[in-house]
């Protein structure tokens, strides 16, 4: 997509597999899993879908994937991880190199049971347009699955970093540069909440993300085994509990087509 993101691909490739990056991808795992049916295979539209990490684990658990991003680098490197995957795997997996704005014109409504769109909707200025072609894609009773920058906890990170400006400006209004330097913008609950129910969709729950870790430098040390899978739990939980979830860097929403 040509939108800020793109000034800041470079450094968000360069952070990948780095701890804050872990936390966020095997939270957001555990939260929809928790919403997806057992049994037959899904069809899911992984819009802006990256390097591909959430593709790739659905895909491993049976599901039809669509991938849809305009990045050629982050599509190679979707490419290269699903060289290793088993034929199986590869088999479920359908690339697409795309524009989120023309959502419309490449996919029919209706068409998938799951919709992601994570880490994107921040990139857009005014994200209804974006919000009207999402909710159209989920057939009734689908699942659309919204990650974004938590604009009720906006102050959070430079408060605790010691950027008082910054934080003073987190109060005011939804913009703010984030890590990797681009400007970029914060969604409120209640207002995408709002938003959502207008288009039909109604949200099975919400979650935080990077409850405890969103401050730690980009180059923290990933802990050991067991150490990681306390720090996960702990994430986990907090981002399920008030009012630790209120001041998470991200927000997982969870909606259903009615």
């Amino acid at each position: 997509m040509d939108t800020g993101f793109a000034t800041g691909e470079d450094r968000w490739r360069a952070r990948l597999g780095t701890l804050r990056q872990i936390v966020r991808q095997e939270l957001v795992t555990r939260q929809l899993t928790a919403h997806l049916p057992e049994g037959a295979p899904l069809r899911v539209l992984d819009a802006g879908c990256g390097q591909g990490t959430q593709t790739l684990r659905l895909a491993r658990r049976g599901h039809e994937v669509t991938g849809l991003d305009s990045s050629p680098a982050l599509l190679a490197d979707l490419g290269h991880a699903l060289a290793g995957e088993p034929d199986e795997v590869r088999g479920r997996v359908r690339p697409v190199q795309g524009d989120v704005r023309d959502l419309g014109a490449l996919f029919e409504p209706g068409g998938f049971d799951v919709v992601l769109c994570h880490g994107v909707l921040m990139y857009f200025a005014d994200p209804e347009p974006l919000l009207d072609d999402l909710a159209r894609l989920p057939g009734p009773g689908g699942v659309l699955s919204l990650l974004v920058r938590n604009g009720d906890g906006l102050a959070m990170r430079p408060g605790l970093t010691g950027d008082w400006a910054a934080a003073w400006r987190a109060f005011e209004e939804p913009s703010y540069g984030n890590r990797i330097g681009v400007t970029a913008r914060a969604d409120r609950l209640d207002v995408l909440t709002a938003s959502l129910a207008r288009r039909r969709l109604d949200v099975d729950a919400w979650y935080g993300v990077r409850v405890f870790t969103d401050a730690a430098p980009d180059d923290a040390e990933v802990p050991g085994e067991a150490e990681l899978a306390a720090l996960l739990a702990c994430e986990e939980r907090a981002g399920a509990t008030d009012p630790y979830r209120r001041v998470a860097a991200l927000a997982h929403v969870v909606a259903r087509r009615t």
